[in-house]
């Protein structure tokens, strides 16, 4: 019998590939010059798609495949992928949620910890000899005890508040309604007033068209020249011009940032800046959960093809 056919969007890890390797004809799309091309020569035959978060599958590859039935995502953001094509034709759509939560969580604060002390300068200062010549670092920012804002109290969101509280800080968060687990927490509906309360802004929500440049030029400006924003959901979700215009001009004191638009060719606005902390979206990269991740949207595919109900569907 020969195997289910899918397109594979983009690599995985070895272990994943292997996997996929011995149980599907997997056709590398991203290693293809002419993907028009071909999906014109090999698009009747395949079934599903197995993608990563930020690459999705659009409308057009969609409709190139009249035979897709099941859309498996490597990541628990599915806003790349055209769901109201997938609704059209009852594709099922899978992502893998969860598994990646805490480790998302984990940088977050990370980052916040190293852009707020400045690690990443204080490695430098020591490596290039500035200590011995210059003495003491520049003082930095304090961390516990400080106001912070958590832009979308869903599981990374609430795990990353989780974390903040062992910081004694001044928790307060934005979300479609006041969480029924947040009741240590300030709710605050809406993001600008979010933005003025604190000195650190976490953008933990998931994206979509409503939440696109939910933190836009208003944002940033009540986030203010101490204020350091945090971003560990999609770059979708912060207007990226803005961003940018508020370091360069100093109205916004310093970012972190794990998501970029057209990632990863960023802006080379970014490269020229200090108060900017760039991290290669790396937030659920640990060999723990890649490997979850990937054993997930294995998982997803199995149970399509076998006739199983599916472990985590989106649609």
């Amino acid at each position: 019998m020969s195997k289910i056919e899918l397109l594979q969007v983009g690599p995985y890890p070895a272990w994943d590939e292997e996997r996929l390797n011995a149980t599907f004809t997997m056709h590398r799309y991203f290693e293809v010059p002419d993907k028009a091309a071909f999906l014109a020569a090999h698009g009747t035959g395949i079934r599903g798609i197995a993608t990563r978060g930020e690459l999705g599958a659009n409308r057009a590859m969609i409709e190139a495949l009249p035979k897709l039935e099941i859309i498996s995502v490597y990541g628990v953001g599915f806003d790349a992928v055209d769901l109201a094509a997938a609704r059209e034709r009852n594709i099922r759509v899978t992502n893998t949620p969860d598994v990646l939560t805490k480790d998302v969580a984990d940088l977050g604060v990370a980052m916040l910890l190293a852009q707020a002390r400045g690690m990443v300068g204080g490695e430098s200062w020591v490596k290039s000899g500035d200590w011995a010549r210059k003495g003491l670092y520049p003082l930095k920012t304090r961390v516990h005890g400080k106001r912070v804002g958590i832009l979308g109290l869903g599981r990374i969101g609430f795990e990353v508040a989780k974390r903040l509280a062992g910081f004694e800080m001044d928790i307060a968060y934005s979300d479609t309604s006041p969480k029924d687990y947040a009741k240590d927490w300030t709710f605050i509906a809406d993001p600008v007033e979010l933005a003025a309360r604190s000195d650190f802004l976490f953008v933990t929500l998931a994206a979509c068209a409503e939440t696109r440049h939910i933190v836009g030029r208003k944002v940033i400006e009540a986030l203010g020249d101490q204020g350091m924003l945090i971003n560990i959901s999609r770059a979708s979700n912060i207007d990226e011009e803005a961003l940018l215009d508020a370091l360069e001009k100093k109205t916004l004191g310093s970012a972190a940032l794990d998501v970029f638009d057209g990632e990863p060719n960023l802006n080379p606005r970014f490269l020229a800046l200090d108060s900017v902390l760039l991290q290669p979206h790396m937030a659920s990269g640990t060999v723990e959960t890649r490997r979850a991740m990937g054993a997930l949207v294995f998982d997803n595919l199995s149970a399509h093809f076998q006739g199983r109900p599916l472990p985590t569907p989106v649609l």
